[in-house]
């Protein structure tokens, strides 16, 4: 079993570390512009790295069920490819966004499209689970037939 959920493992451990990377420039700019939470503003220079881990932290769930699904359902491979991705977006994501809140547009995009294409591979995952399993079509056998 672990043979087919290391890669997401690996890429879930990834994205933890990246996220803890986040709260800790957080920290960092708290401590540069003097503010004590549980305040939320001061300089536009620490809201912008408040609110690009704020918006990768609300994002982090969502793409760890896609991240997940994806795998067990499709391609532990293929999903992994595309989490890493995923982690590098939001990686430029937030460094884009703490220099200017106009940088981070691509990155913001980009990821959006990692998580639509795992979603579709999740639901086309699934959907290939129920009909094999409860109906007995493999559309897999169909479309290379």
């Amino acid at each position: 079993m672990l043979d087919q959920i290391h890669w997401l493992a690996a890429v879930t451990v990834l994205g933890v570390l990246e996220q803890a990377y986040f709260f800790l420039q957080v920290i960092y700019a708290r401590r540069l512009f003097g503010i004590s939470p549980p305040k939320i503003s001061g300089p536009p220079e620490f809201e912008r790295i408040f609110r690009a881990q704020v918006n990768s932290s609300e994002y982090f769930p969502i793409f760890l069920v896609l991240l997940w699904q994806a795998g067990l359902f499709c391609h532990q491979g293929l999903a992994a490819a595309l989490g890493l991705l995923y982690l590098c977006a939001r990686y430029c994501y937030f460094m884009g966004y703490k220099t200017s809140s106009s940088q981070r547009l691509t990155p913001m995009y980009f990821s959006a499209g990692v998580l639509w294409i795992l979603i579709a591979l999740s639901a086309l995952g699934i959907l290939h689970f129920f009909l094999s399993h409860y109906v007995g079509l493999n559309i897999l056998q169909l479309l290379t037939a």
